[in-house]
């Protein structure tokens, strides 16, 4: 279950994506549906008063100050404050054998709410995410109502207005929950976890353990191995633990392990494509011509001149084995084993093999950062 590849993302990185995520809430919020509300409210010295509010319209639903930041153990804390409404919509009372009705205007001030969401993965490592907890309190409820009777309105206007801080309070979070619920988690879903790099090999960054969150970063890890297209085969070595560095700076940290680059090579060379062939017209040319002018370059170059006066020659190299990168603190080191094949084309076009070299190298590099690039120093030694 160790990953090939890991992403970290830290306070400051959410910081800097979440707008998009409240835009998304406050829309969400403003076609929240509010029930009709009926009741009986019992006045000292009058008596029973019957009233009816229906044709609730949420008007708007607006979040001025909001911050997504880290839950430990659980994934991700959305915090919304002074956030306000408006609803618009009709009323009706009723007194012995008095009736009136009209319209009202409602203001809802001073919304605090606080979103826990647990994040997770399931059996295919798509991303989980469910609302673990949901808390809102709201400070103030004004309703302004409009009518011939303002005295009697104003007999059931503070029962009103405790009824409508009730409902909001429990309709915003069912709101919440049912959003994530019915559009956040299915779009999750629909996530590949698979990609296709060329027409030789893909990538599977599926997770393999859900998401990890602390009090300064959220750690994801993923499978991070290449595949080759035309047969997926099971690649014959595990992923070592990777672990990132404690440094939470930056907004964004990725990690990539040897397992995610050897994958690459095994894909690659599973496919067959790691094969090159070099020709004359590939070549610097000289006054001559021909891979069997350069003396340097391949062996018993006189012999084969001799031999093939004057033929062209194809040389291609390929891999015996996938090549393996080891990543060491101090950098880089690659050992390709590689395949040199020479050829001579004949004037029919048929290839006459001449020779075979096996070469084995020792690449190394050491990468560093300087001023916001990526530089580093590599060592091409001797071959064998």
């Amino acid at each position: 279950a160790n990953p090939g590849f890991m992403v970290r993302i830290t306070q400051a990185g959410l910081d800097y994506a979440h707008q998009q995520g409240i835009v998304i809430l406050e829309k969400e919020l403003a076609q929240m549906k509010l029930p009709d509300i009926s009741g009986d409210s019992r006045i000292r010295h009058v008596g029973k008063v019957r009233y009816e509010i229906s044709s609730l319209d949420l008007q708007s639903f607006t979040l001025p100050y909001s911050r997504i930041s880290l839950a430990p153990n659980v994934g991700l804390q959305v915090s919304i404050s002074n956030a306000f409404a408006e609803v618009d919509g009709d009323w009706r009372v009723k007194l012995f054998f008095i009736r009136d009705h009209g319209s009202f205007n409602l203001n809802v001030e001073n919304v605090y709410l606080k979103i826990d969401l647990k994040l997770g993965s399931d059996d295919s490592g798509k991303p989980t995410v469910d609302t673990s907890s949901c808390s809102v309190r709201i400070s103030r409820v004004r309703v302004r109502f409009s009518g011939r009777l303002g005295w009697l309105y104003n007999l059931f206007y503070n029962v009103v207005e405790s009824r409508f801080r009730n409902i909001l309070e429990n309709k915003v979070c069912e709101t919440v929950a049912s959003s994530v619920r019915n559009d956040l988690q299915p779009y999750l879903r629909t996530l590949p976890v698979t990609a296709r790099i060329d027409a030789k090999a893909g990538i599977d960054y599926s997770l393999v353990t859900p998401p990890t969150a602390t009090a300064q970063s959220l750690d994801v890890g993923l499978k991070g191995e290449f595949f080759s297209m035309a047969q997926r085969s099971a690649v014959p070595f595990t992923p070592l633990p990777l672990a990132l560095p404690p440094d939470h700076d930056r907004m964004v940290y990725f990690g990539a392990s040897s397992f995610f680059f050897n994958t690459a090579g095994f894909a690659y060379h599973t496919a067959g494509a790691l094969v090159f062939d070099i020709t004359d017209a590939m070549v610097v040319s000289s006054r001559n011509g021909g891979l069997c002018r350069y003396p340097n370059l391949l062996p018993a170059t006189l012999q084969l001149e001799k031999m093939y006066p004057d033929m062209p020659m194809k040389v291609r190299l390929s891999s015996s084995s996938a090549p393996s990168l080891n990543i060491r603190p101090g950098g880089l080191s690659l050992q390709p084993v590689v395949d040199v094949q020479a050829y001579a084309i004949l004037p029919d076009s048929r290839l006459a093999p001449l020779f075979l070299l096996s070469l084995t190298g020792n690449v190394s590099a050491v990468i560093d950062v300087k001023s916001g690039h990526i530089v580093g120093k590599l060592n091409v030694g001797r071959y064998r």
